[in-house]
């Protein structure tokens, strides 16, 4: 029985189509009572304070203990944050939540005094370090990467306070949060034949990608006429996100919030800023697809609830989650069977929670426990969600390699280099789907998907940083984020990404709201990076280069052993270059030649 499009009760998922949350703590009490041991390590960490500077040990003595407490805060975190996502409505794991953040303020506060006083050891005397205890070479990446930031380091007190303001500078994201997720309902979206059907973030793109435009455009104005009635409420959330990163930033004196952000994972700015001009550069193949969507759907005006439908008809089908897994698993082979061993174990050992529920976390994601990855999908049997299948499992073997091959310190790789393995996982999929068919009709269905990550990460998500950079200037410029300044902004972007063929209407002008991802501080052009390395990767594999899977798996299991540029050169591919994102693109306009000829009348 298809149950992808139901949207059912938490109780009624088969457990096999869930996650083992589990196995991380077998019960909430055992939760409860691990988390109530921070106490203690609060206590601990404590007593270290004022001295890191006397000895190498002292210092390696503290360092081993805070990477205990982090590992398991990051068990505590995994559970409580896993189980609140399963349903957002609960106020038990709402609760648990807010607890254990409450927790982990306090004990970040507590050991705010570490990084004054690490930076206050001077270079000679930490090289004295090193060669009297050789325990602290474990730790030396972790110390060279945390003095790196010397110049934005506050004295203890004021490290203190910035810690203790953890969890207040949190709430913009956490009410959006509930606002987007748990509270807002969207009436149902009607067909062309005047049926039902329910809408929410989860159902959403399900109906954008339907054929029938009476039910595509229902939807699409259900959701977006929802948010609108919020907008100020969303406008005020978005505002109040970025004051505090404009407070953070000029507390640690970095010129912008922007700044800040990327020093954090250590990417040049220069490398944002590339990304935005190379594909500024390329706009032209953009507006020819949407030229080409337009004359092939048939439509006096493409609109917004026009750009996922599918452009060659008779070949979508329901694909189930157990085929999706399997061609998956052949599609990967590529990568050599160690890793496939893995994505197998993930397959059967309940790394995945599989379907939509009421009440559960929109979108997809993977969060990487020591004791094993966790994905998190609103799978749905489309093409689309075959490819989130893959991208998320990359995700999580990413984390599975770097927890295996790092210590706990090391082994959480920065966000610039996550997108790369999720994105890599999808090119191999999509080479994997196109080698099986000769079909002209399948061939431009399977292209034209190619055809959409490259508008949905490469240009898209580069429109959003592109927005999420001009709204923090605003900010920075002593400007109030109101909703008509949102709406205007985001319009403008959107008729320059999509060009004159589009109508960018009203509806479309509100898409800022129900963007989680603008919440996560300079986030998302890291998709559009990570997807050009990604074809660059993926290339090489293909191409048989004996050294390329070999380079990649050692990527993946890097962590944070070298910055993450370093980590991608040692693969062959230089992101501090503009070439990876031309290369893409140029790959862009070959398929747009291939679908052209295909779609020949």
């Amino acid at each position: 029985m298809d149950n992808t499009n139901q949207i059912r009760k938490r109780e009624e998922i088969p457990v096999e189509d869930t996650w083992a949350v589990e196995d991380l703590y077998a019960s909430d009490a055992l939760w409860e009572q691990e988390l109530a041991t921070l106490d203690a390590d609060k206590e601990v960490l404590l007593s270290f304070a004022g001295h890191l500077a006397d000895s190498g040990k002292t210092l390696c003595d503290y360092l081993e203990r805070m990477e205990q407490v982090n590992a398991k805060a990051n068990r505590l975190a995994n559970y409580c944050m896993r189980k609140a996502d399963e349903d957002t409505r609960n106020p038990v794991y709402q609760a648990m939540s807010g607890k254990f953040m409450s927790v982990v303020v306090e004990l970040n506060a507590a050991s705010s005094f570490e990084t004054p006083e690490i930076m206050a050891i001077s270079d000679a005397k930490l090289d004295s370090f090193y060669a009297e205890h050789s325990g602290l070479e474990r730790y030396r990446r972790y110390l060279t990467d945390l003095r790196r930031h010397k110049d934005h380091v506050l004295s203890a007190a004021e490290e203190k306070l910035l810690a203790a303001a953890g969890e207040m500078a949190d709430t913009p994201d956490t009410v959006y949060g509930m606002l987007a997720d748990a509270d807002m309902t969207f009436p149902d979206a009607v067909d062309a034949e005047g049926k039902p059907h329910p809408v929410s973030q989860g159902t959403f793109a399900l109906c954008e990608e339907s054929p029938d435009r009476v039910l595509r455009k229902s939807a699409y104005e259900s959701m977006y006429h929802s948010f609108r009635k919020f907008k100020n409420t969303a406008a005020a959330l978005l505002n109040a996100q970025n004051k505090q990163l404009k407070f953070y930033a000029e507390a640690r004196k970095y010129p912008s919030a922007f700044d800040a952000a990327l020093a954090g994972t250590n990417v040049p700015t220069s490398v944002y800023l590339n990304l935005i001009e190379t594909v500024h550069r390329n706009l032209d193949k953009m507006h020819r697809y949407v030229r080409l969507r337009k004359k092939l759907l048939g439509v006096e005006e493409l609109h917004f609830y026009d750009v996922y439908a599918s452009l060659v008809e008779g070949v979508d089908r329901k694909i189930p989650f157990a085929e999706a897994k399997q061609t998956v698993y052949e599609a990967l082979a590529p990568l050599g069977e160690d890793y496939r061993r893995v994505l197998k174990e993930g397959f059967e050992n309940r790394w995945i929670d599989v379907y939509q529920n009421e009440g559960k976390r929109s979108g997809a994601y993977s969060a990487g426990a020591a004791v094993h990855p966790y994905v998190l999908l609103n799978y749905t049997g489309t093409l689309d969600s075959q490819f989130t299948l893959a991208h998320e499992m990359g995700h999580a073997l990413h984390s599975y390699y770097s927890n295996k091959h790092q210590n706990p310190i090391d082994a959480h790789y920065v966000i610039f280099v996550a997108e790369v393995a999720s994105t890599c996982n999808e090119a191999l999929l999509m080479e994997h789907l196109l080698s099986r068919t000769e079909n002209k009709k399948e061939r431009a269905y399977l292209i034209n998907h190619f055809l959409e990550q490259f508008k949905g990460t490469l240009y898209r998500q580069t429109m959003f940083a592109e927005f999420e950079l001009n709204i923090g200037r605003m900010v920075q410029e002593g400007k109030a984020l109101t909703a008509d300044v949102l709406c205007s902004e985001y319009r403008r972007l959107n008729e320059l990404y999509f060009g004159p063929d589009m109508v960018v209407d009203d509806e479309i002008a509100m898409e800022w709201a129900r963007i989680p991802h603008f919440y996560y501080n300079y986030y998302v052009f890291q998709y559009a990076t990570g997807y050009a390395a990604a074809i660059a990767l993926s290339r090489k594999i293909l191409s048989g280069d004996g050294n390329a899977v070999k380079d990649y798996i050692q990527f993946l299991s890097g962590g944070r052993s070298k910055s993450p540029i370093d980590l991608l050169k040692d693969t062959g591919v230089d992101m501090a270059q503009p070439t990876p994102v031309e290369e893409a693109l140029k790959l862009f306009g070959e398929l747009l030649d291939e679908m052209e000829a295909l779609t020949e009348v």
